[in-house]
């Protein structure tokens, strides 16, 4: 059965790897991702920042991309069972940086899920474990063992861990221990956005 998120940001979102797509969403079932499903914050015209010279050739500062730092919700009722704060915010990389970006990926994963997913809160709801990743360092507001509401804020979207651009990671868990966890689907009130749409919230 999957678990039924509130959507945990306001503005406008474009879905990407998405389990209505695909399962293993993102290509792989490596630290429970098989549900897993990212948001990126776009402008009403649903692009990121526009792509130029500079930013086909280098990487750019991630505060210049629409949505760094905008606030992140709890989408569940639950307890905050961990978080991760220190992870630094590393350049986005677009065009040709992405692809170099992209080699180092399997140095980051045998690192561990942290590696990947940077700064995170963790909630426990109903015995399942909602994870929200990629948040911007040091803007966690919550600590474990808080009791957490629909709407609360949780932290800043960031470019922490595996992540080209700022973007917000989702998955659901059966099990704190994420190395060792199962994959849990996930809806957002009642249904699975697909690929590419567009989340107006």
């Amino acid at each position: 059965m999957p678990i039924d998120l509130a959507y945990p940001f306001a503005g406008w979102w474009r879905v990407q790897h998405s389990p209505a797509n695909r399962v293993p969403s993102h290509g792989t079932r490596l630290f429970a991702t098989a549900y897993a499903i990212d948001f990126v914050p776009v402008s009403e015209k649903g692009r990121t920042a526009p792509l130029t010279a500079i930013s086909l050739l280098k990487p750019e500062p991630a505060e210049k991309l629409p949505g760094f730092g905008c606030p992140i919700f709890a989408p569940v009722d639950g307890v905050v069972l961990a978080i991760h704060d220190s992870e630094m915010d590393h350049h986005a990389h677009r065009g040709i940086p992405s692809i170099r970006y992209a080699l180092t990926q399997k140095k980051r994963a045998k690192k561990g899920w942290v590696a990947l997913e940077g700064n995170h809160v963790l909630i426990e709801c109903r015995g399942i474990v909602v994870a929200l990743c990629h948040l911007k360092q040091g803007s966690i507001t919550v600590r474990p063992g808080q009791d957490v509401q629909v709407g609360e804020v949780l932290g800043g979207c960031g470019n922490s861990g595996n992540s080209t651009e700022p973007h917000l990671h989702v998955q659901a868990v059966d099990s704190p221990d994420i190395e060792r966890a199962k994959a849990v689907p996930v809806t957002f009130e009642g249904s699975l956005p697909a690929n590419g749409d567009i989340v107006r919230i």
